[in-house]
């Protein structure tokens, strides 16, 4: 392990010249100064181009948009770290992120470490973790995480080689892509570590891929959203797992998500 390990940070972008100044800032304010920026230039037609390269990034250019996994894969095989973050370009971290992450995830040798995150839009998925505790059991992990409900992939960092040894990719062509990486990805892990000082805030932003209400769109997204929790369904029930808020602990998930929104 080096001294100072590098971490790789995937930024996809398609037509995102309203949020990329602002992306980019926060990247570089980061305390911890070992980062490989790459930005995947999913094939904007806006000013993107331009302002991305004002910032001491790698650029990647798709030359037509092939969506956000295809964007997220580009970034797996260019990364050159020995750690991966996945950046949404329209949300934040917090300045001690990197550092934090990176300080538990070496600290404790594990495969992913993951951080606490902020949904002001939906309280009841804001978590935020009082404590830095390693997890090996796949019950924990999925507890812990909440994986099968929330599989956000920006809020985990990961050694880029666990990835590769499990050839972990993005299903292209779909919405809701990272569900399924995500859980395989926590239940193939021999450790995962919570860091208390790591916060990401999502953000919901207009004409998002959550947000867009293109009737097309959203005909595809539910479709997608069907087909993501029927894969993590099918990979649990091949491997007789429970997964906490989904074949399992369902009346607990749905208490917290009532009391969440009542008293956040």
């Amino acid at each position: 392990m080096k001294i100072n390990p590098l971490i790789t940070v995937i930024v996809p972008i398609y037509n995102g010249e309203k949020y990329a100044r602002a992306c980019l800032d926060n990247l570089m304010s980061q305390t911890c100064k070992h980062l490989e920026v790459i930005v995947v230039d999913d094939g904007s037609t806006d000013k993107t181009s331009e302002i991305i390269r004002d910032y001491p990034v790698k650029i990647i250019t798709h030359i037509k948009n092939r969506g956000l996994s295809a964007a997220r894969n580009s970034g797996i095989d260019a990364a050159s770290g020995e750690y991966i973050h996945f950046f949404d370009v329209d949300d934040n971290v917090n300045d001690v992120f990197y550092e934090e992450l990176l300080k538990a995830i070496v600290e404790t040798q594990a495969d992913i470490a993951c951080a606490g995150m902020v949904q002001e839009h939906k309280s009841y998925k804001t978590q935020r973790f009082k404590k830095q505790q390693v997890y090996v059991s796949t019950k924990d992990k999925l507890t812990v995480t909440y994986v099968g409900k929330w599989g956000y992939v920006w809020r985990y960092l990961f050694r880029l080689n666990f990835l590769r040894e499990h050839d972990l990719r993005f299903e292209e062509g779909r919405f809701i892509e990272d569900l399924l990486f995500s859980f395989s990805a926590v239940y193939l892990s021999e450790k995962l570590v919570t860091v208390p000082k790591a916060e990401y805030l999502y953000n919901l932003s207009e004409n998002s891929i959550l947000t867009n209400k293109e009737k097309t769109h959203r005909a595809k997204r539910r479709a997608d959203k069907k087909h993501a929790k029927a894969q993590v369904l099918s990979f649990a029930k091949e491997r007789n797992l429970k997964i906490p808020g989904v074949n399992s602990g369902r009346v607990s998930y749905i208490i917290r998500k009532i009391y969440r929104n009542i008293f956040s």
